[in-house]
């Protein structure tokens, strides 16, 4: 028990239901799989007991499954303090939030250091579980390597008895580890599972290695991805509006080592209390806050009124929407908005056949997603773009 309690910590109950999502189950299950077939081909392949080679290669196999399922729970069940005052408001959490912190609608909470919701832990990554998360995209890589080894090894091995493929040039020396008769036959199934375990593990290793690096490009800069999207769109802003401003990022500490030594550490708690963070000579605690309010701001001003000329259910994939509408559905977990005809709503982006902005309820009250481009139509007099027009003659 007190295993277990070491393993993983869960703040609540209520946090096991994390665990019912499509997210957690597929990648439960193909490290269930690829570790499962990896052990079971070991021991047809390379028997442990025999040989040290075995041996070790036996043991190194059970190190990554724990170690890969390790910071993969504490990625999932390891939480960070969510801040509700400062700054920027949340109004679904009725509060301010800290600097770098930012809502998630998935969790429906705001997270310190929010890095990006991932649908395969059903958490967020942020300031609390950066390092375990950004541990498991590497540990999981370097372990679907080693199984894939053992399956293409078990499969050659086993196949070459058997079948004749002509390939006088190619052969390897098992005599070393074939001293045995397997507990386990090699049939035909076992092939089909070994074969499709394969297909799992190099799959992994490719896609979830690509991720590795992609959150390193961004730790080693002290930022999420989110603050490099705020990064870009600062530049853009003040490209567009011609300010003369120079924006720094703040958090970036000026060598590669300082802002890793911020997110990993011996003891798997990150630096800080995700409240203060140290900052660049030439910024504040509140520089990036304060640039993403003028973002917000500058928003609000781009923003193009619509009104909905059809109704549109919410729902993910329309087939009434047309096929187009259909098949082009935005690849996002971001949220739908169901319309009815006469409704207000204020886009900030889009493509050829879906937009995404706020439906406007009551006075101050909004809610955001993704709706079909067919549904709406521009209105003639836009109230945003009027609004922008006053606002450049009062300055």
């Amino acid at each position: 028990m007190n295993f277990l309690s070491t393993f993983v910590t869960f703040q609540n109950l209520h946090e096991v239901r994390r665990l019912c999502h499509w997210g957690p189950i597929i990648a439960l299950s193909v490290i269930v799989i690829c570790s499962t077939m990896a052990i079971v081909d070991s021991i047809i392949w390379y028997w442990p007991l025999d040989t040290t080679g075995g041996s070790i290669n036996f043991i190194m196999l059970l190190n990554w499954t724990v170690l890969i399922l390790y910071n993969y729970f504490n990625a999932m069940f390891d939480d960070d303090i969510f801040w509700k005052h400062y700054l920027q408001y949340c109004s679904v959490c009725q509060g301010y939030k800290a600097p770098r912190s930012h809502h998630c609608r998935k969790c429906n909470r705001c997270v310190m250091k929010m890095d990006h919701h991932c649908p395969w832990i059903n958490n967020c990554c942020g300031h609390m579980n950066h390092a375990y998360f950004t541990s498991f995209l590497l540990l999981a890589p370097l372990g679907c390597s080693h199984a894939a080894i053992i399956f293409i090894m078990t499969m050659y091995t086993q196949l070459y008895e058997r079948i004749s493929f002509g390939w006088s040039t190619v052969k390897i020396d098992m005599s070393a580890v074939r001293q045995f008769q397997p507990l386990m036959p090699f049939s035909v199934p076992a092939f089909a599972a070994s074969l499709f375990a394969l297909g799992l593990a190099l799959g992994t290793t490719i896609a979830v290695g690509m991720l590795f690096f992609i959150q390193m490009k961004v730790i080693l800069r002290n930022k999420t991805s989110i603050e490099s999207w705020i990064e870009e769109k600062a530049k853009d802003r003040i490209q567009h509006y011609q300010t003369g401003e120079d924006f720094t990022f703040p958090y970036d500490l000026g060598t590669r080592w300082l802002n890793f030594k911020q997110v990993f550490t011996w003891s798997g708690t990150p630096k800080g209390d995700g409240i203060e963070w140290p900052v660049h000579p030439k910024c504040h605690q509140h520089t990036l806050t304060i640039e993403q309010l003028k973002q917000k701001a500058d928003k609000r001003v781009r923003s193009v009124q619509y009104r909905a000329v059809e109704d549109y259910n919410g729902a993910c994939c329309p087939l009434s929407k047309g096929f187009q509408t259909f098949f082009r559905t935005p690849c996002t977990e971001e949220p739908r908005i169901p319309l009815n005809k006469g409704d207000t709503i204020l886009a900030t982006r889009g493509t050829k056949w879906w937009m995404y902005g706020d439906k406007v309820l009551k006075e101050e009250e909004r809610v955001r997603g993704w709706f079909p481009r067919r549904c709406v139509e521009k209105c003639h007099y836009d109230t945003a773009a009027s609004d922008s027009t006053s606002d450049k003659k009062a300055n």
